[in-house]
């Protein structure tokens, strides 16, 4: 297989063909009992999980505290979250999974994440989607039934803002008209954005215009076929093959022979088998996981390393 498009630092370090990486969910904390974490200690953690080893640390976008769907993210705005991190760390791929386009305007997407990747010096990943929280979109005074139309388009903004003073017409959120120019610009000829599940599109239209595609977890045979798809669609739009990856929720015990057990998104399980799991991923075509630790029971600190030292170096 060829190698993937080169875009920025971040985007390179963690997608490979062929290969697996593994990544990081903030927060890095279990917050089981409640929907919104401490954050405590954040910045320390995040720091261990860029010493250890970890290719990506990804934040999400979750404008509102929606207590039905029990989870508030890390709490902080991803960008301004981002570029904090930024300053903090030298080397791990800052990675936003996944911005909701139809509740921002684009405009200050671009800026937001070009602004992180220049920050960063190129280790941006911008996951996008289209929203699955109906409760956010009429506290914002938007349509939630016509989110698909309106991620295309954000998306199209998007894109177009990287080129010097952009033309763009007919779209929702604003015509460019190649006299004003939107600044800055990415470090590499683009920010590499990744669509979340389907966020309303076919696979043919995110072959053709992501960077690659971020699926939730699913059982092997499912995620197989799938990845399946995605390649035939890439290969439709271009002749070449884009990275798949998708999170996994863990809750790593210490027995390394513990056996797995479902948990929601994941497993409960030792080290043995999730290395194991893993291989299978890989085998099957996911270039990077996102683990999730928020139903994790140990310590943080203790898991990370633990990951560190028995599963990281399968995967290097």
């Amino acid at each position: 297989m060829k190698e993937f498009e080169s875009i920025n630092r971040g985007y390179n370090t963690v997608f490979k063909p062929n290969q697996l990486s593994i990544g990081i969910v903030v927060p890095i904390e279990n917050y089981v009992q409640s929907p919104v974490p401490t954050m405590k200690d954040h910045l320390k953690k995040v720091q261990l999980v860029e010493q250890l080893g970890f290719k990506a640390l990804w934040v999400r976008d979750v404008p509102f505290n929606v207590p039905s769907f029990g989870d508030a993210g890390q709490t902080f705005d991803p960008f301004i979250y981002l570029g904090y991190v930024a300053g903090q760390t030298s080397e791990i791929a800052l990675a936003v999974g996944s911005i909701a386009l139809p509740l921002h305007h684009p405009v200050h997407i671009a800026k937001a994440a070009t602004t992180v990747d220049q920050l960063s010096e190129g280790r941006l990943i911008l996951g996008v989607a289209s929203g699955d929280r109906p409760d956010e979109y009429p506290a914002m005074g938007i349509d939630f039934e016509s989110r698909g139309e309106l991620f295309r388009e954000s998306f199209s903004y998007i894109r177009s803002a990287q080129e010097g003073f952009p033309v763009l017409k007919d779209n929702h959120f604003g015509d460019l008209n190649g006299q004003i120019d939107i600044l800055p610009k990415a470090i590499g000829h683009k920010i590499p954005m990744l669509v979340t599940g389907h966020s309303r599109q076919s696979v043919d239209w995110i072959g053709e215009h992501a960077d690659g595609w971020m699926y939730y977890p699913r059982n092997l045979y499912m995620q197989e076929h799938n990845i399946i798809d995605w390649r035939a669609a890439t290969t439709k739009a271009q002749n070449s093959h884009k990275p798949f990856m998708q999170p996994l929720h863990i809750d790593l015990m210490k027995g390394d022979d513990f056996q797995p057990q479902h948990i929601h998104l994941g497993f409960r399980l030792g080290a043995k088998y999730l290395i194991e799991y893993l291989q299978h991923l890989k085998a099957i075509g996911v270039n990077h996981v996102g683990i999730n630790l928020r139903f994790n029971s140990r310590g943080m600190e203790e898991t990370l390393e633990q990951l560190a030292k028995e599963v990281l170096p399968h995967f290097h």
